[in-house]
């Protein structure tokens, strides 16, 4: 699996974490930054990586910023994103089952750094169930 993963500058250090458990899982992981505490705009980030993802470039991604908000608007925004904000497992769950969530939104100012691993790892590994639930998600496509 290939993931492109970028964060703002409240997130930089749950990316280093989230990045270490998915080399370890042996993913092919691209950064795009950021990778400090000077102030950055997230809209650059999610743009990158949600067109990355759009475009089949890679599989799925990951966007942090402090409340994962804005990160997740921004995502939403390009054809075939179903970026999703992901406060706990539940949701990290439903999101792959039932709306093939292609992004992976984390809140750092919101989560704690173990609940984000365990989200992560939800996410990862639950399928895609299909059926309606595709259906659903053609419907979406046809709006935009």
């Amino acid at each position: 699996m290939k993931i492109i993963i970028g964060c703002d500058h409240a997130a930089y250090q749950l990316k280093d974490i989230l990045k270490t458990y998915l080399a370890d899982k042996g993913v092919e992981i691209t950064d795009i930054g950021t990778n400090g505490i000077q102030s950055v705009n997230y809209p650059d980030y999610a743009k990158k990586v949600a067109f990355a993802v759009s475009k089949g470039e890679f599989d799925r991604g990951i966007l942090l910023c402090g409340t994962g908000l804005g990160m997740s608007i921004t995502a939403n925004r390009f054809k075939g994103i179903r970026a999703a904000l992901c406060n706990d497992v539940f949701l990290a769950k439903l999101s792959r089952q039932h709306n093939d969530s292609n992004i992976l939104v984390l809140g750092a100012r919101v989560i704690g750094d173990i609940l984000a691993l365990e989200i992560l790892r939800t996410w990862l590994e639950t399928p895609f169930e299909g059926g309606r639930h595709q259906d659903r998600i053609n419907m979406m496509d046809d709006l935009v």
